[in-house]
């Protein structure tokens, strides 16, 4: 049977949390900043951020970016489309000290094309304060890691494996870092790197400041945080701000040979134009976009989480949006899971589903 999903954003996930006794206020007590001037930013670094596009800061952005300078431990609910990759960017560039060469800030990713993107966004924003970024990824040479970390950068966006090997191997000196990022945390834990994140850690100073960012907050993520954050500030989106990530998908397609660019709201206008370019003149012959109003599920995801990540882009900003989910029989106690969880109703899809699209 297939089922529909016209999902009111603003709930069940509160209630959850609430169930649980892990409620926290939506960011109260940060008061948002509204221009990028107002954050004290380093000239010629608010000279990068207009040259790449942006005006003003993202909601996500006008709270999380001053609690990361003035060094508070912080927990940020958010994900691509909402400002995240050039949040991290900013403010890493803000803090680093670029007359020394060591590391100070790491930034942690589940995948390559992620890790790949952070440093591309620092290099260009960074660009006028001559900021040196590498990204540390599997599948690259490890001899250019070695070649690069001892020429000297101030900051490692990596993924943990490679960035774990490049500590044992003293060749990724942990010293002088002052900053740590843990980029999209939920899929981190999600895909078993747990384990890894924790043996970087125990090689990190003491006097650590830790930054998380997680597109949903379950209790591994919260339960974890306890035990490397002091005080942090937590910033969390309401649920109708949540959406879903398209990297993954760009990341699967590429690796089997399409080729795929994708456009979200990260992005400044020069950049989205530029793709878009480039898809009409079939450089590339599939595009994937986060603005869209139906999202299928040919197979029910196998945890909450995901399935928020999913269905979160088919209605963003208030549009309303719809969701399909193609269910067997043994899928049924999943979606009652699903349903109970956020504290929605998914329906069985009518006859008139077209008029709801």
């Amino acid at each position: 049977m297939a089922t529909t999903s016209v999902v009111p954003a603003g709930r069940g996930r509160r209630a959850a949390m609430e169930d649980d006794k892990l409620v926290f206020e939506t960011t109260e007590g940060v008061k948002p900043i509204t221009s990028f001037e107002e954050m004290g930013i380093k000239d010629n670094l608010l000279r990068g951020i207009y040259e790449y596009g942006f005006q003003k800061p993202s909601a996500i952005q006008q709270r999380a970016v001053m609690p990361i300078i003035i060094g508070r431990d912080v927990i940020a609910q958010a994900q691509s489309g909402t400002g995240k990759t050039s949040m991290i960017a900013l403010t890493v560039c803000q803090v680093v000290d670029t007359t020394s060469r060591e590391v100070q800030a790491l930034i942690l990713s589940p995948t390559r094309e992620l890790a790949a993107q952070t440093e591309k966004v620092i290099l260009t924003i960074g660009g006028h304060i001559n900021i040196q970024a590498h990204a540390c990824i599997g599948g690259k040479s490890v001899g250019e890691d070695i070649r690069k970390l001892e020429h000297g950068v101030h900051v490692v966006s990596g993924t943990p494996g490679r960035v774990c090997d490049m500590i044992k191997r003293r060749t990724l000196r942990t010293r002088a870092i002052k900053l740590l990022v843990l980029d999209e945390s939920d899929e981190m834990l999600s895909r078993g790197f747990k384990d890894q994140i924790y043996d970087v850690y125990r090689y990190l100073p003491p006097e650590l400041q830790v930054v998380l960012i997680s597109a949903t907050l379950p209790n591994e993520i919260l339960e974890m945080t306890s035990k490397f954050m002091t005080d942090p500030v937590k910033i969390l989106v309401k649920r109708d701000e949540l959406t879903l990530e398209v990297d993954w998908l760009t990341a699967k397609m590429r690796d089997s040979n399409f080729t795929v660019s994708s456009m979200h709201g990260d992005m400044p206008q020069r950049e989205r134009d530029a793709i878009m370019g480039e898809f009409r003149s079939g450089t590339t012959r599939v595009l994937i976009t986060t603005d869209v109003s139906l999202v299928i599920n040919y197979d029910l995801p196998n945890n909450r989480e995901l399935y928020i990540h999913r269905i979160g882009r088919s209605g963003r900003f208030g549009r309303k949006g719809v969701a399909i989910n193609f269910v067997k029989s043994d899928d049924i106690k999943i979606l009652r899971d699903i349903e109970q969880y956020y504290s929605t109703q998914i329906d069985e899809m009518p006859m008139n589903v077209a008029e709801l699209i």
